[in-house]
């Protein structure tokens, strides 16, 4: 059965302009067009799509519910066009090295003078100033600066690991980016004041790894890998291998739990020594020798339920045949031409609408350029001019 949402979009109503095609900004975009907000995607004349990272056809759910235009951003008309789009928009997102779209003529100031109602949203690296503001980055990188990397469990040559998600990306800055755009909007509903925000991916980053951080400002402990409670210092935190060469997680925490993982594995000779350093190496090869003795499936079926704080770990051919994950109805079908239907993640942030009909993907620079300026007041004639002059496409 799937999860209650309501049957409105939180965001209708709301036109957001995206320049950016990659990384926090596209993110960001994502999460407000799922929550109903008109994206207008906006890309460069293709003459000059070379200077803009192009995603393929998948990626960020295939431009599912995104409107497409093309504007050349270094002409005087395209610019003009820009900022008359702004008057009637809501949101302006941008990711451009810091410094560049000033250049452009769209800077906030700029911007604001002609919509002072508009939330516009920079997005970047390491933020609009500071000491490594102009620096090229992706997301290993910003992880690597927040102290994410760090923190993690090493590879077998002592390095710290590439990580299996683009957190940086994803979590530091386009969630970040899309929660202060909801923050500006509340706050321009009692205001009627547009707001600038200045979203670092890095900076994002860092705040997801504020309990370590606050742990060594206050206590001087680093919280490097298994110095730690939540980077393994304990056998009841951490990863098994099964007999299946399969993996399962134990997070038992509480004590309640520990307890009852203990009963569960056998081991109720342990259920006192849940913190007793002393004991931590004996815990752990125990909980492994026996967690070898089956699979991780008959494991999770023994466990999970019981109040242990054990989960599988999921291999992504795995997850998107779980009944779990099928339950709570996070895929979708898309279809593209000279590819057929397949699946994706569905829109399933908390307080969307999840069902939602098969999206078709646009064929490839297929942009409803006129339909958008024309919307937004553009006579015939202006439009004419502009497809002709190369201003858009």
């Amino acid at each position: 059965m799937q999860s209650e949402s309501p049957g409105e979009h939180l965001l209708a109503g709301i036109t957001v302009l995206n320049l950016g095609s990659v990384g926090p900004a596209a993110r960001a975009a994502r999460a407000l067009a799922d929550y109903g907000a008109r994206v207008i995607q906006i890309a460069p004349v293709s003459r000059k799509g070379g200077l803009q990272t192009k995603p393929v056809y998948h990626t960020y759910a295939a431009g599912r519910d995104f409107a497409r235009m093309r504007i050349d951003l270094k002409s005087e008309s395209g610019c003009e066009a820009l900022l008359r789009l702004t008057e009637t928009a809501d949101v302006l997102i941008e990711s451009f090295r810091p410094g560049a779209i000033e250049r452009l003529g769209l800077g906030w100031d700029i911007v604001h003078d002609r919509s002072p109602r508009i939330i516009y949203c920079s997005t970047s690296g390491y933020g609009q100033n500071g000491p490594a503001s102009s620096w090229a980055g992706h997301d290993l990188n910003y992880l690597a600066m927040s102290g994410f990397l760090a923190c993690s469990e090493p590879r077998a040559d002592g390095g710290p690991p590439i990580p299996g998600a683009t957190v940086a990306d994803s979590a530091g800055g386009g969630m970040h980016a899309a929660l202060a755009i909801l923050a500006a909007l509340v706050r321009r509903q009692a205001t009627g004041e547009g707001t600038r925000l200045d979203v670092s991916a890095a900076e994002g980053a860092l705040s997801l790894m504020a309990l370590s951080i606050d742990q060594y400002l206050a206590e001087g402990e680093v919280a490097e890998s298994r110095a730690v409670l939540l980077t393994g210092r304990y056998a009841f935190y951490d990863l098994y291998p099964t007999s299946d060469a399969k993996w399962i997680s134990v997070a038992a925490i509480e004590a309640r739990f520990f307890e009852n993982l203990c009963d569960g594995l056998g081991l109720p000779q342990f259920k006192g020594d849940q913190y007793n350093e002393a004991k931590q190496d004996e815990i752990r090869a125990s909980f492994r020798r026996v967690f070898k003795t089956r699979t991780r499936d008959d494991w999770t079926a023994e466990l999970a339920s019981r109040d242990t704080c054990v989960a599988p770990v999921l291999e992504i051919p795995e997850l998107v045949s779980d009944p779990h994950w099928r339950a709570r109805g996070v895929f979708m079908e898309a279809v593209k031409e000279g590819r057929g239907v397949f699946e994706q993640v569905a829109p399933i942030l908390a307080g969307g609408v999840r069902a939602h009909p098969r999206h078709r993907v646009p064929v490839e620079d297929q942009t409803e350029t006129a339909e958008i300026l024309k919307d937004a007041g553009f006579a015939a004639a202006e439009l004419a001019g502009l497809f002709e002059d190369g201003s858009i496409e």
